[in-house]
């Protein structure tokens, strides 16, 4: 007899433990597969049991995906296509879902834990999961043909900056240069596609701090994981179902002024957020985020986007921007997936009084090689790079 774990076999399962009031042990799920008829030796029951069991109460078939060290994100576009990236760029696995309706029960039963709604009237959902992995979800039609599903991990333990020395994202000798702009207490920002590993790389820096500095964080959703004994988080909630309620970026940071920091870090600039950072980072407080961005070089434009559509002038800006951020570390992915550090640069204002950045470092196999800013920031930080 086939032991596949179908739909209606998952719900009978879960209608018999819901009209007995059970929970989902292995042996009150053997139970019911019993109960409704299924003649199965001990074997396929404890098999089976075990499937069942994760379904309702894991993520099904992408437990051994999550639950391998190496996995960073999970994405699911079809029940036969399902990715994970290992830090060398996507790769697709052999696990597969039943059908289009495993997935998106799947995807509402893991928005439901957090207690958010995932159904046509509200087709898409950002949350985080209790373990704190970050779940993406939207559903047909505005998914076209499947529930897309996107999970990323975040590990128990942050990476060191000696992994990442080791794993190439930080050429040798260039954690002297990053130990330095933190000794420097310089405000800085990490710039940088999604997946470039900016907030693994600010993880990893944050953990460098002193203990006896006091780090408030603000995320719209807590990834930040630095090692460090002295960490405050806040976290951004979205509206509930009336639309009132919400606590954003901006709410956190006003909050984060008000309980002494020593670094005020933003996980994520991507909002009005922009103008209180600023405002912050003007009087007196070292602070440090990420940011999306092309290049370091458009770093001041991302930048003067948010902040426009703050109300923030384009003058404004620029002088608040020019007198808050001394550095900009950018990460790229390379051709084989692989994250580093692709530049260090400086900012610097023209003669019309608008910042722009200027490369500093550079990532090279040997360690960072000197470009045209060296020159200002090795008189910020005191160190020069590594031969």
């Amino acid at each position: 007899m086939s032991t596949v774990v179908g739909g209606r076999m998952l719900d009978g399962v879960r209608r018999w433990l819901a009209e007995n009031g059970a929970e989902p042990t292995p042996a009150r799920v053997a139970e019911a597969l019993r109960a409704q008829g299924r003649i199965l030796g001990d074997a396929e029951v404890l098999g089976v049991s075990g499937r069942l069991r994760s379904e309702l109460v894991g993520t099904g078939p992408l437990e051994p995906l999550l639950a391998d060290p190496s996995v960073t994100d999970v994405l699911v576009s079809a029940p036969d296509r399902v990715w994970v990236d290992r830090g060398g760029g996507l790769e697709r696995t052999s696990v597969t879902f039943e059908s289009a309706a495993a997935v998106r029960r799947l995807a509402q039963r893991l928005a439901a834990v957090v207690g958010r709604r995932l159904d046509d009237a509200r087709p898409w959902v950002d949350a985080r999961l209790p373990d704190g992995t970050r779940l993406h979800a939207v559903l047909p039609p505005v998914a076209v043909g499947c529930t897309c599903l996107s999970l990323r991990v975040v590990r128990p333990r942050p990476f060191t900056l000696e992994e990442l020395t080791a794993a190439g994202t930080v050429p040798p000798g260039g954690d002297r240069v990053l130990r330095a702009l933190l000794d420097a207490r310089l405000s800085f920002l990490i710039s940088g596609g999604t997946g470039t590993g900016k907030t693994t790389l600010l993880s990893a820096l944050l953990g460098l701090c002193g203990p006896q500095e006091r780090i408030v964080l603000a995320e719209d959703s807590s990834e930040l994981r630095p090692d460090h004994p002295h960490v405050v988080r806040l976290e951004g909630r979205p509206a509930n179902q009336e639309g009132a309620g919400a606590v954003g970026l901006d709410d956190l940071v006003r909050q984060a002024l008000r309980m002494r920091p020593d670094r005020l870090v933003v996980g994520e600039v991507r909002g009005g957020e922009v103008v209180s950072l600023l405002a912050a980072l003007n009087t007196g407080h070292q602070g440090c985020g990420t940011v999306h961005a092309n290049t370091a070089g458009d770093v001041p434009v991302r930048l003067e986007a948010l902040g426009t559509a703050a109300g923030l002038d384009r003058a404004a800006l620029h002088s608040q921007v020019a007198a808050a951020v001394s550095v900009v570390l950018h990460l790229v992915r390379d051709g084989g997936g692989r994250r580093r550090i692709a530049q260090v640069h400086v900012l610097e204002r023209s003669e019309q009084g608008w910042v722009r950045t200027v490369p500093a470092l550079e990532w090279a196999a040997r360690g960072f090689a000197p470009k045209a800013g060296w020159g200002r920031l090795s008189g910020l930080l005191g160190v020069a790079p590594a031969e």
